[in-house]
């Protein structure tokens, strides 16, 4: 189906008017609505000048605005962008001059952050303020304002080739701008919006993709989704794409910082049948708040969820068991990237399940070196690689381009640095970012097993490990972990680890603290962790 996301909504819109595609703290929109406003943002651009190829940054928390900034976007051609709304100052700068951004619509709590971008990203041509501004910010018409002179842009028919933007996250080194041709992101969402809705193949015309939207609704089996994530966290953003791909519902909780318990009254009030989450980072307190609930004899009404989607670390079966012994959810966990996938998923429908086991999709492989296949069982580390719908490359570097998108056999694989070794059976142990791999006296020791194995102990509720220098040995393993126990110490940890692990592998420096400093997405920073160790070993 070559069409664009956006002309899949419009038709959407067409065929479901009055249904209600997005929910946010105090309003419904229904598709009528949704398409409305974004027809009207997408003038707005026109008239400062915003084309097709140009690129729409999204500066904002979840809400209506971000979606419809999106489809905005769609419909003229342009180019969503995620920018982190975290960033500094200067960090936005160098992210929306790296993307050569021409417009920005942004929440309104982050208006300070954009002074400094509207002097100096030469690109840009429109700021749109989305909501009032706690503290001044730069020149810039209110969205609803904004809306409201502007007249709706007539629907036109645009092809899968129009492309979107997912800069990453990552916890090391500069982000990146991922090119996804929209053809290939809505292949790559077969699995899990088309499927579950029981079509067999993706759909391959618009007529049919309306249609299945339309019988979806009919029959109260539209997608209704929370993405507990940020939205410009790829799994959040992409997921609720796809919902609005079938007729679904986009639900989003109150913006900023996580609140388990409005999430959990939300589930049950807006009745959402998915969440997304990423990890223990924000599946734990989520769990934490449904145990609290029943202490307090108001348990949280979970009758509606039918399905937990985890995607960009660990989600650990501890907490998987607290979800399936309270709600019939079933729960995919994947390892996916930025750059390709979902290469495994690990799912789950009831304890039974448990312990949870990854197994690769069709398109994945796992080659060693010189680009060979790794024999399963052979315990031999590779490279996970997926030849399915991938990026087209990194934006203005060709040459990351070049090392992660390569051609094997004939085959254009997605290879962004995941290492992982093939069971027997051809599940999967995933075993982290090759970069993170530790030389430990001649030794390679992989930080996702050993944080997998603190994880295993009751206390721990989050854990990271990363290499230090070591004279001796070269590196050593070190761990920051996360616990509420005031008792659990280093060494019941190291003796707790080596159960299961060899010797070589145990972390040598370990510091406790409440709770690790992850990103919006979920991802640990990598760099806070490292620092901090360095401080604790010569402190010790």
């Amino acid at each position: 189906m070559d069409v664009s996301f956006g002309t899949v909504w419009e038709a959407v819109a067409r065929g479901l008017p009055d249904a209600v595609a997005i929910s946010e703290p105090g309003r419904d929109l229904t598709y009528a609505e949704f398409d409305d406003r974004a027809a009207r943002l997408a003038t707005a651009f026109e008239e400062a000048g915003v084309r097709a190829g140009d690129k729409v940054a999204c500066y904002l928390h979840n809400g209506a605005a971000y979606l419809e900034t999106v489809f905005a976007a769609f419909k003229i051609g342009a180019v969503p962008v995620n920018a982190n709304y975290r960033y500094t100052a200067d960090e936005l700068t160098a992210l929306l001059t790296d993307a050569d951004a021409a417009a920005v619509v942004f929440s309104g709590a982050l208006a300070p952050n954009l002074r400094h971008a509207a002097a100096h990203v030469p690109a840009l041509r429109l700021l749109v303020r989305a909501g009032p501004a706690a503290e001044p910010g730069p020149a810039a018409p209110e969205l609803e304002e904004l809306l409201a002179d502007m007249r709706p842009r007539p629907p036109e028919h645009r092809f899968g080739s129009d492309e979107i933007f997912m800069y990453t996250g990552g916890t090391t080194g500069k982000p990146k701008g991922v090119i996804w041709r929209q053809s290939d992101l809505l292949h790559s969402l077969f699995v899990p919006v088309f499927r579950p809705l029981g079509a067999r193949e993706l759909p391959t015309t618009l007529t049919e993709a309306v249609g299945l939207a339309i019988d979806a609704h009919a029959e109260d089996r539209s997608h209704a989704t929370i993405p507990v994530v940020p939205l410009m966290h790829g799994t959040g953003l992409f997921n609720s794409m796809g919902a609005l791909l079938t007729g679904g519902r986009v639900i989003t909780t109150n913006p900023g910082a996580l609140d388990p318990r409005h999430v959990w009254m939300t589930v049950a009030a807006r009745r959402a049948r998915t969440i997304i989450v990423a990890g223990n980072a924000v599946c734990r307190p989520l769990v934490d708040e449904l145990v609290a609930a029943e202490r307090r004899g108001r348990p949280h009404d979970l009758g509606s969820l039918r399905s937990v989607i985890s995607s960009g670390t660990a989600l650990s079966d501890r907490l998987k068991h607290a979800l399936h012994e309270r709600a019939g959810v079933t729960i995919f966990d994947a390892i996916a990237s930025s750059e390709g996938g979902p290469f495994a998923f690990a799912v789950t429908s009831t304890v039974d399940d448990l312990p949870s086991r990854f197994f690769p999709v069709p398109a994945t492989k796992v080659f060693g070196p010189g680009d060979v296949e790794v024999t399963p069982g052979s315990g031999e580390p590779g490279v996970l690689a997926y030849r399915g719908p991938i990026p087209l490359g990194y934006y203005k570097d060709s040459a990351k381009t070049a090392t992660t998108f390569r051609t094997i056999g004939g085959v254009r694989y997605a290879i962004p640095g995941d290492l992982a070794a093939v069971e027997a059976d051809g599940a999967i142990r995933f075993l982290g970012r090759g970069a993170g791999v530790i030389n430990t006296g001649g030794e390679k020791v992989y930080p996702q097993e050993v944080e997998d194995a603190l994880l295993t102990h009751p206390e721990v509720t989050d854990a990271v490990v990363v290499g230090l220098p070591d004279e001796t040995w070269g590196e050593r393993v070190a761990a920051v972990v996360a616990t509420a126990s005031a008792t659990l110490s280093a060494g019941e940890l190291r003796e707790w680890v080596r159960r299961g692990l060899a010797g070589y592998k145990v972390p040598r420096t370990i510091a406790l603290l409440p709770e690790l400093r992850r990103t919006p997405t979920g991802k640990l920073e990598l760099a806070w962790a490292r620092d901090l160790l360095l401080k604790h070993l010569g402190n010790s």
